[in-house]
């Protein structure tokens, strides 16, 4: 069961989940979740008990220094809850690791958490490698199986049929539910998706908050999607097939981009610019 800490009657909260795992290419997803942890300032509130959920061979235990003192730290999946001002409601942020078995229980365990804080929108982000370029902006897809959400949100549903992780299984546990449930997934390049992706995360968190309507505090994020793709770039430079693979990747994906060149796309883009722009504040840099 959920153990539980202080919980505070909490403002109509929207849930915000990743996992680590196969949900998550490049780390993308995860790191989503922690840096909305560090820009609201979440606070742990309850976790789950890893013995129900875990294989310890799988996700071993770490020694850790406490004052000085060993002690055992126990992975898992935690819930934290921050509040902000921006959005004008609460978050609760599930921040955990794919389990290993019982995933049904597990979900369920999440499910009425988030009822019983009243929560009645569930995001879940994930990240997968795909043949798209690193040089051109990070893919998002945002799907719902909710007619009304797809409407309001002028989202696609889900074409997807096949094998599903436990961002799948919790987005259609939300929705069985009668909650709100829109998945994020970034395509993230499938040559450079073994090491942390910051450029995804960052796509991630920019498509979230368009979905939120209300700007988020990018950090650090931009700034480490440069360096990235920087890297990337000098991998690239000293393999000629990297080079060539990397510029048909390009072509095809400036190809398929044209479309989004409309009225509607630029409009958009202008009303974040100008959101952004207000929580900065006069005289800042934008």
């Amino acid at each position: 069961m959920i153990e539980l800490e202080d919980v505070p009657e909490l403002n109509n909260p929207v849930v915000i989940a990743a996992f680590e795992g196969w949900n998550d290419a490049g780390e993308a997803a995860t790191a989503a979740i922690d840096h909305l942890v560090d820009v609201w300032d979440a606070e742990a509130v309850a976790a789950l008990d890893p013995e129900d959920y875990y294989d310890f061979q799988v996700n071993r235990p770490r020694v850790v220094l406490d004052e000085g003192r060993r002690r055992i730290h126990w992975r898992t999946t935690r819930i934290l809850v921050a509040s902000s001002e921006s959005l004008q409601r609460d978050v609760v942020l599930i921040q955990g690791i794919e389990p290993s078995f019982r995933w049904r229980a597990f979900t369920i365990e999440l499910m009425e958490f988030a009822q019983q804080v009243g929560a009645s929108t569930v995001f879940t982000l994930g990240a997968l490698m795909a043949d798209v370029a690193h040089t051109r902006p990070i893919p998002v897809t945002a799907t719902s199986d909710d007619e009304d959400v797809l409407h309001r949100f002028d989202l696609e549903p889900s074409r997807y049929e096949g094998p599903t992780g436990i961002v799948g299984v919790l987005a259609d546990a939300a929705t069985q539910s009668g909650m709100q449930s829109i998945s994020l997934w970034a395509a993230v390049p499938h040559y450079a998706g073994h090491s942390p992706s910051p450029k995804a995360t960052l796509a991630l968190v920019s498509r979230l908050e368009e979905l939120l309507d209300a700007p988020i505090p990018h950090g650090d994020l931009a700034d480490g999607a440069r360096a990235w793709e920087r890297g990337i770039n000098e991998l690239a430079e000293t393999d000629e097939e990297v080079a060539e693979y990397v510029q048909s990747l390009e072509e095809a994906q400036d190809t398929a981009d044209l479309p989004e060149a409309s009225g509607d796309a630029i409009a958009r883009e202008f009303e974040r610019y100008l959101r952004r722009r207000g929580q900065d504040g006069p005289g800042q840099p934008g």
